[in-house]
């Protein structure tokens, strides 16, 4: 090695051995003590400061992956999520478009939405969504077919309850169709209360050969103001034809093919041939009662009836029903009546009386009936409909 290259160490500080004493063969001997290094030319520069964020995460563990990377340019070093399904879900349409409250349809509210010409909407009141919420369970789905039978002594108002339920459920499910059956073998009056110029009957429907479509059989059934149809029966005493289960079954599987719920109309005899037939392809039952202690005990006897020979999933969609025929029906029996039923697990309502519903006289819907009464005949068929079949029902059990 030169002597330029040995003062070129020394300037540098190298404090090693000499290239040239390290040749093969040269005895080193022992090492000198080093010297302490030179102090630098230039202050070192201060440290950073620590970048804000996660602290660093510690190495894994053997045959553990490692995390991955944070994610440049995103807050906090996280991923970002990934794009929605469709750009039209980045569009916030609940937050551009407002949501207009539906205005009241009556009372005070509906007087200050006018008065201030729209400025001022409260919104329906509660007694409103009530309604709503009662006609939104008549109008819900069903699948199939749907019977509802109705039992009760004479003189109870059944045949009027059951004008009256059909006519709710023909004005407010007007996608389908109803009917409204006089299967009462004592002369009933069905056909009289829902349309007087009805000339069908369960003969006529049931001997027809040439039935094919709906237009046929709308030549034998009658029809109110409301959209219900009904089959009446046998009216006239001078041809008196005494309906037999035979007939009423095939009369009636020939509406089914047309109609989607039916309202029956039975006999007050529980034991009759044609009441027991209706009451094997029932899917609910109405038990009409007056709310006075007689009309009450005979409703209890049907009921017990009922459960005696076994229908008890039958009761489990039955509706009570209190009817104020006369108008002077006691308050007090009437709340007692009403809670011993409803005790025993039963749905019961109180209908009021209604001049405009008075014996004999033609019931065209529910637009002549005041609005308490109509309010009661809605919970009725809220309460039937609530049990509406949702799936097929040709195989369900009906009692």
């Amino acid at each position: 090695m030169s002597d330029r290259d040995d003062a070129l160490r020394r300037e540098l500080g190298w404090t090693g051995p000499m290239e040239s004493d390290c040749e093969p063969g040269a005895d080193t001997g022992p090492i000198p003590a080093q010297r302490p290094a030179a102090p630098p030319a230039h202050r070192p520069a201060p440290a950073r400061p620590p970048i804000p964020g996660p602290p660093p995460s510690r190495p894994p563990g053997p045959g553990q992956p490692y995390p991955p990377p944070p994610w440049p340019g995103h807050p906090g070093g996280q991923q970002p999520a990934g794009p929605p399904a469709s750009y039209a879900d980045r569009i916030p349409v609940h937050e551009l478009v407002p949501v207009q409250r539906t205005p009241p349809g009556r009372g005070w509210r509906r007087w200050l939405f006018q008065a201030s010409f729209g400025r001022i909407n409260l919104g329906p009141s509660p007694d409103e969504l009530r309604q709503a919420a009662l006609e939104a369970t008549v109008r819900g789905v069903l699948r199939g077919h749907y019977k509802i039978g109705v039992l009760g002594k004479g003189g109870v108002g059944k045949t009027t309850v059951s004008a009256s339920v059909g006519s709710v459920f023909a004005e407010l499910r007007q996608d389908d169709r109803v009917v409204a059956i006089d299967a009462d073998t004592a002369f009933g009056k069905l056909g009289s209360r829902v349309d007087p110029r009805a000339v069908g009957s369960y003969w006529e429907l049931a001997s027809d050969q040439h039935l094919e479509t709906f237009a046929d059989i709308r030549s034998r059934v009658g029809n109110n103001a409301a959209g219900l149809f009904v089959l009446a029966g046998e009216g006239s005493p001078a041809r008196r034809r005494v309906l037999d289960p035979a007939i009423y079954r095939e009369a009636t599987a020939r509406l089914d093919r047309y109609f989607s719920i039916s309202i029956v109309d039975c006999s007050s005899t529980m034991d009759s041939p044609v009441t027991q037939e209706v009451l094997r392809d029932l899917d609910a039952l109405i038990v009409v009662s007056s709310p006075w202690v007689d009309g009450a005990a005979a409703a209890g006897q049907t009921m017990d009836w009922l459960a005696n020979r076994g229908l008890t999933s039958l009761l489990q969609r039955t509706v009570v029903v209190l009817n104020d025929s006369d108008g002077h029906a006691d308050k007090r029996t009437r709340g007692i009546l009403a809670q011993q039923f409803s005790g025993q697990g039963q749905t019961v309502v109180e209908v009021p009386f209604d001049g405009q519903l008075r014996p004999g006289g033609v019931i065209a819907g529910t637009r002549v009936m005041s609005a308490p009464t109509r309010r009661k005949f809605l919970e009725i068929a809220a309460a039937l409909a609530a049990h509406f079949p949702v799936g097929d029902d040709r195989s369900r059990e009906r009692f």
